[in-house]
């Protein structure tokens, strides 16, 4: 059964597992079909997806019109996102912004470039707990594997992101962590800590909660 964690006439807050696709696809049911079956007396419109390997929020709009409105708000840069990642490597840097355009690769992989075209812009903060390093991510546009690609840039490819270099795990250690936003002139905002995969202990989390307190986070301007 899917998690759903809020719901109104507008819009569904709805926690994706980890490891199911956002379409069906070889025989699989994707999470908007899954959802679709699972609540039938329910309409449900995409307004954007997260990558098979990524658990977390998602957000699904209930009608066309707010479909629309979501279209704008992503359009316009004005959801901001944060996501929970884990890695076995330290990287290069411990905080700060990564940017490159991105460019098809190799079996269906993206690299980070020198190009202005296609451009990726992510900023993070990161810290060690028990051997792995933490991060929070907040990318600041929408692009395909965006924060697995710029994690791998800087040498912390994601713990069980095999596909970028990351180590086998038991699930890819990538979560759609909190999502802000304004809805029809109220602020709003949902919070989910990870809560599957062994590397997501209690304590994991206790830490960051404690570390990536908002309110304490100085995040460099979006330019």
């Amino acid at each position: 059964m899917i998690q759903v964690l809020y719901r109104c006439d507008d819009y569904w807050i709805i926690n994706k597992p980890a490891g199911m696709s956002f379409h069906s696809e070889n025989n699989e049911t994707g999470i908007i079909k899954k959802l679709a079956l699972e609540y039938p007396e329910s309409a449900f419109f995409p307004v954007h997806r997260l990558d098979k390997i990524t658990s977390g929020l998602l957000i699904v709009a209930c009608h066309k019109k707010a479909a629309s409105m979501f279209g704008s708000l992503f359009e316009q840069h004005l959801i901001e996102k944060r996501y929970i990642a884990l890695s076995q490597r330290k990287p290069k840097k411990k905080q700060g912004a990564i940017s490159g355009g991105m460019a098809p690769s190799r079996r269906g992989q993206w690299k980070l470039t020198k190009s202005k075209e296609n451009v990726a812009k992510t900023q993070f903060f990161s810290f060690s707990n028990n051997g792995l390093r933490v991060f929070l991510v907040r990318p600041l546009t929408g692009k395909t594997h965006q924060i697995r690609v710029a994690l791998k840039s800087i040498g912390s490819p994601i713990l069980g992101d095999v596909k970028y270099g990351g180590e086998m795990s038991d699930r890819g250690y990538l979560h759609a962590y909190s999502l802000s936003f304004e809805w029809r002139g109220e602020d709003k905002r949902y919070v989910c800590p990870p809560s599957v995969g062994a590397a997501f202990t209690l304590e994991c989390i206790t830490c960051i909660e404690k570390q990536f307190d908002e309110s304490l986070l100085n995040w460099p301007s979006k330019k």
